[in-house]
């Protein structure tokens, strides 16, 4: 597969809510970069993050622009979150429903047709202003 299709296809499952789909585009020994945090390594850990994210948090992107690199091996994808916080997440505000748009980016290694390390990047300050101020 294409890298472009693999990402597209993260990002379809994704939107979808098919976590099934999404986590088969993953290596078993995937590395997470997780925006302003660690990195985690492994499908299952990988699967832990979604079950709180999509706990905490409904999220859908927009706008993706995908940007493959020659080399088959990288590419890099620019979009806009759509979100809404549903569930206090851990040393953050309260949660109250308050809804956000983030502009945000991600980093890829592509390895035999699946995502072998992803890195999220968003603003998290900007984040923070939106669900205090709404």
């Amino acid at each position: 597969m294409h890298p472009q299709d693999v990402i597209q296809a993260y990002y379809d499952a994704f939107n979808g809510g098919d976590m099934d789909a999404f986590l088969a585009l993953l290596t078993e020994d995937v590395a997470h970069d997780i925006n302003q945090g660690e990195r985690q390594v492994g499908k299952a850990a990988f699967a832990d993050f979604m079950a709180h994210m999509n706990r905490c948090y409904r999220e859908r992107l927009e706008d993706l622009v995908i940007l493959p690199h020659a080399d088959g091996e990288r590419a890099a994808a620019e979009f806009v979150v759509h979100g809404e916080y549903l569930t206090t997440d851990e040393g953050l505000p309260e949660a109250r429903g308050q809804r956000y748009v983030l502009p945000a980016g991600a980093f890829f290694t592509l390895r035999d047709g699946k995502v072998a390390r992803i890195s999220n990047y968003y603003n998290l300050t900007d984040w923070l202003a939106q669900v205090a101020n709404a």
